[in-house]
């Protein structure tokens, strides 16, 4: 054969052969060239600055070593922004690598195809909780490749169930799917791994019931904040089981049996379940932290609890209905280091023969029972203890100095001792606890100064003392409190200028000082505070322009400045920040928000107050402060919509004297929920870029000097449910579109160019019908004279009628006073489920007469309504508008209405008020301009007559009727909250 065509054919085949090898090179690439193929993937390769070809990969960020083999990636807390099959594609195929963590790194999913896709068997644990994963288990199939998974955790994503053919390895011992979507009760079935140690579920939304009695190896399994609506599920031979957490579902059925197997338990936690009877018996001689609290567990403590104490550090019995003494026996729990017995029903003294001997104790919490009497000071024995809260109690005296004297005051963190009847001076000994970190005295009857010393207190976070009856200024020693977050002194009658110095308190989040005598300007480095939040200074004598500086605070939320004296324009400075807020600093505050009525002296759009386990009652004692009737209490935490690009949600500036034209710029902050800038002397038009405020509900614009047209842009603003544009000069129709729909005429009464909408029609109908009646006969003159004259003199029988029917209404109400009075008291003493409303000192009418409505009734008592509407929870609320709430209903009989609650009629007697309309429509019966429809003199004394019939007769059991067809509605409703739930601090 020619030797050079051998030589070409021994060429080929190399050739092929090489081709052949190719790919088996890139499938065996070594661990760093794998390792700076997936930094090529990142959209911002610069991420991982220092992963670069000469560098040792032993060296890179987030990797570690076995000497020169990679065993772990550990990134976190960077936004890599790619996904899943970037991931499969280069790390999980490194050999010998074990654990790989890639938590809060902004990874997404992708459809992954398993062909040509390997996981290195070495790998045992994968970290990937954080994400941003909105996707099903099915995406997640290539996990089945990993054989030697012993540890998973995707908690916090977006991953939801969808009964996906694949299933874990049997080697998982550990998985952590808390905080996503899995929801259902299919989950279980799918699940099965009898073989697993550790099992989080947490936070999704799984429902149906459970057999864990499998589950021989299960040590840790927590199922809390689901949607378990079950009797707690058999955990069979749970002798390997330590830690379980049920909290926070609506679990139920005998605790004392189900867990009597489980004898090693260390931590158990069945807070916020629907579990009643007596506290129950924990069958484990190990419990160290037991946690019981929000359930409807009844009675005294069971002595036998006590039988724990050789081990027990954490108790917390709070929120149920316990009472009755504290058994001696807790006296033994030496260990013991937190007690919380808050929010029950105990009453008395503190039993301090039984705390005292509680020595290791750090957080004593008895918040919202009956206890009473002054302090002891036998609670200075507790030299280990950090937060002691008795607030919300009847404690009173004063606050002793021995409080911060000696080993106590080295250790206390947390003074909460608000909502008592405490009385006296604040201690300047307080400033002896050096490491006090929270100060709440708030609700109580404390007078005189705010101690200078105070100022010393450098770690300082929460100072709140408000609602007392302080005088003074705030002290400039204030300035020194460098971790100072919450400064509230509402409420007070302080006086005095704010501190300038406070600017040096550059962690403030929450500046409260509304409600006292303030007076001088608004400084202007409170702008230099990046982290303030809260900004509130109405009802005080402050004067001056509203410093421009304000609109450089980055996190500013919340500015309320009504009623105050200030002058000049509004600067357009303020809204600069707007689309620049993040929400860092004000996540989950809690809070109340009491909604101005409206009514006389009450200005404002309302009040925020920082809430700290206020009880129902008490929270009475700010009516002798505040002139407004609580028509609206709201409770909860401020969470802003968004948590980027945000703006203000509450701006506040009304009941001052500010000129000039309202800002273009305000149209920017399109997160602003309330707008009030009513009783001042603003001019010009309203802007067009008003309508850009998307979320804007509640909008007031009256009594100013505002002039123009009213925009159509502001037609766009879809959430808007009350608006105020009266007691202007506006001109020009009323847009009728969107939401300018639903308001009435009190909207834009008192502008006197105004039309169309609910308002007289546009036009000039008036002068043409001027004209034709000055063509008309001398006699049809002379009849419609006489005509006039007859109804003129009816007019004055029916105000004369009305005087007398006035007249009698108020004897009867007199003579029924004893009858509301039980009433009353009978509502309060009941167990109904309308814990939150209670009837008003101004005696609301129990009862509603309809007898004008001319169609077949039926009656309902007032019992009656709060049970169908569960006490008008917002759970029944279906739609809110200008004139009130409306709430749906299931009545006794199966039936379903709506009932209308008018948010503001006549507050004294809603009964004179339908008596006044009543009478009012006889009136204008006899105004009528159609003589024929005139009543006769006979047939006025019947009206009359029947009114009065009609409305006699009330007593404690009267009813309210209505309608009896279709899907039903009442239309006289009017409530005045008084109360709110408590909600604890914690």
């Amino acid at each position: 054969m020619n030797p050079p065509y051998i030589t070409n054919t021994l060429l080929l085949l190399l050739s092929l052969f090489l081709l052949h090898l190719a790919p088996c090179r890139c499938a065996t690439l070594d661990p760093s060239s794998q390792l700076l193929n997936f930094k090529k993937s990142l959209p911002n390769p610069s991420l991982l600055h220092d992963w670069l070809p000469n560098n040792n990969p032993c060296l890179f960020t987030g990797i570690t070593c076995n000497q020169t083999t990679i065993t772990s990636i550990h990134l976190t807390s960077i936004s890599l922004n790619i996904n899943l099959t970037v991931i499969a594609t280069h790390l999980l195929t490194i050999d010998h690598l074990q654990t790989l963590t890639l938590k809060s790194t902004n990874l997404t999913t992708s459809p992954i195809s398993l062909s040509h896709l390997k996981c290195t068997p070495s790998l045992t644990t994968i970290d990937l909780s954080q994400n941003t994963f909105s996707s099903s288990f099915s995406d997640w199939s290539f996990l089945s490749l990993c054989s030697s998974l012993t540890s998973l955790n995707l908690s916090k994503n977006g991953i939801n169930f969808d009964f996906p053919k694949w299933s874990f390895s049997t080697t998982l011992r550990l998985l952590d799917l808390s905080g996503n979507k899995i929801s259902g009760p299919g989950f279980f079935p799918w699940l099965i791994n009898h073989e697993l140690e550790f099992l989080s579920l947490a936070g999704n939304k799984i429902t149906g019931e459970i057999d864990f009695s499998g589950y021989t190896s299960l040590k840790y399994l927590n199922l809390s904040a689901n949607n378990f609506s079950v009797s707690v599920p058999s955990f069979g031979e749970c002798s390997s089981l330590q830690s379980l957490d049920l909290s926070a579902n609506k679990y139920f059925g005998d605790i004392t049996r189900t867990l009597s197997p489980c004898k090693h338990l260390l931590h158990l936690n069945l807070s916020d379940n629907q579990f009643t009877g007596p506290v129950p018996l924990i069958p484990s001689g190990s419990i160290q932290f037991l946690y019981l609290a929000k359930n409807h567990f009844a009675g005294r403590i069971p002595a036998r609890l006590a039988d724990h104490c050789s081990t027990l550090v954490e108790l917390d019995l709070s929120s149920n209905n316990l009472t009755g003494p504290i058994p001696r026996e807790f006296g033994a729990c030496s260990l013991l280091e937190s007690f919380d017995i808050s929010n029950n029903m105990f009453s008395g003294e503190l039993p301090m023969e039984v705390i005292t001997e509680m020595s290791s104790l750090k957080e004593l919490v008895v918040a919202s029972n009956e206890f009473s009497g002054e302090l002891p000071v036998s609670l200075s024995k507790l030299t280990a203890l950090e937060s002691l809260d008795l607030s919300s109690n009847n404690f009173t005296g004063t606050i002793p100095n021995w409080i911060c004297e000696g080993e106590i005051g080295n250790n206390l963190k947390g003074i909460y001792l608000q909502i008592n009847g405490f009385t006296g001076f604040i201690p300047p000994t307080l400033s002896n606890c050096s490491n006090l970190v929270a100060l709440d005295l708030s609700f109580n009857y404390l007078t005189g100064t705010i101690p200078p010393s105070l100022g010393s207190l450098t770690k300082l976070r929460d100072l709140i003392l408000w609602l007392n009856q302080l005088h003074g200024e705030i002290p400039q020693e204030l300035q020194n409190m460098e971790s100072l977050e919450n400064l509230i002194l509402d409420f007070n009658d302080l006086s005095g200028s704010i501190p300038d110095g406070l600017m040096n308190c550059t962690k403030l989040n929450w500046i409260s000082l509304s409600n006292n005598r303030l007076s001088g300007e608004i400084p202007k480095s409170i702008g230099k505070l990046p982290n303030l939040a809260i900004l509130k200074l109405s009802n005080n004598s402050i004067s001056g322009e509203i410093p421009p500086e304000l609109g450089d605070c980055p996190s500013l939320l919340w500015l309320d400045l009504n009623t105050n004296l200030l002058t000049g324009t509004i600067p357009p400075e303020l809204f600069k920040q707007a689309g620049k807020i993040v929400i860092n600093h004000i996540s989950s505050k809690p809070y109340v928000y009491i909604k101005n009525d409206g009514s006389r002296g009450c200005n404002g759009a309302g009040s925020l107050l920082e809430f700290a386990g206020i009880s129902q009652l008490k929270l009475n004692r700010i009516s002798p402060r505040n002139p407004c009737n609580f028509t609206r209490v709201y409770k909860g935490s401020l969470q802003p919509v968004f948590t980027l690009n945000g703006s203000m949600i509450f701006f506040d500036i009304s009941h001052n004297h500010l000129s000039g034209p309202i800002p273009k710029e305000i149209g920017e902050m399109q997160f602003l929920y309330i707008l009030h800038m009513s009783h001042n002397h603003l001019s010009g038009s309203i802007p067009q870029e008003l309508g850009k405020m998307k979320n804007l509900n509640i909008l007031d614009l009256s009594y100013n000097e505002l002039g123009g047209q009213i925009p159509e842009t502001m037609t766009r603003l879809s959430s808007l449910t009350e608006m105020y544009l009266s007691n202007n000069f506006l001109s020009g129709s009323i847009p009728m579109s969107g939401q300018f729909d639903t308001f009435q005429a009190v909207s834009f009464q008192n502008n006197s160019g105004l039309c169309g909408g609910p308002l007289p029609a546009c036009g000039s109908d008036s002068a043409t019908g001027a004209s034709s009646r000055h063509q008309k006969s001398h006699r049809r003159q002379a009849s419609l004279a006489g005509s006039v004259a007859m109804g003129l003199l009816f007019a004055l029988f029916c105000i004369f009628g009305l005087i007398l029917i006035a007249v009698e209404t108020k004897k009867r109400r007199k003579k029924k006073e004893a009858a509301i009075d039980g009433y009353i008291d009978n509502s309060h003493s009941g167990n109904g489920n309308n814990s939150g409303w209670k009837l008003t000192s101004a005696r609301e009418a129990l009862s509603i007469n309809l007898s004008t409505f001319e169609k077949p009734l039926r009656k309902l008592t007032f019992a009656d309504l709060l049970e169908a509407t569960n006490g008008f929870h917002n759970d029944s609320l279906i739609g809110s508008g200008g004139f009130g709430d409306v709430y749906k209903a299931q009545l006794k009989d199966g039936s379903v209405v709506a009932i209308k609650k008018l948010i503001h009629l006549m507050k004294e007697d809603p009964n004179m008020e339908i008596e006044l309309l009543q009478h009012l429509k006889v009136a204008c019966a006899c105004l009528d301009d159609r003589p024929w429809r005139r009543p006769t003199m006979i047939q006025v004394m019947a009206m009359f007559k029947e009114i009065q019939a009609g409305s006699g007769g009330m007593d404690s059991q009267s009813t309210i009727a209505t309608e009896d067809e279709g899907f039903n509605a009442i239309e006289m409703v009017e409530m005045s909250i008084k109360e709110v739930p408590e909600l604890s601090k914690h």
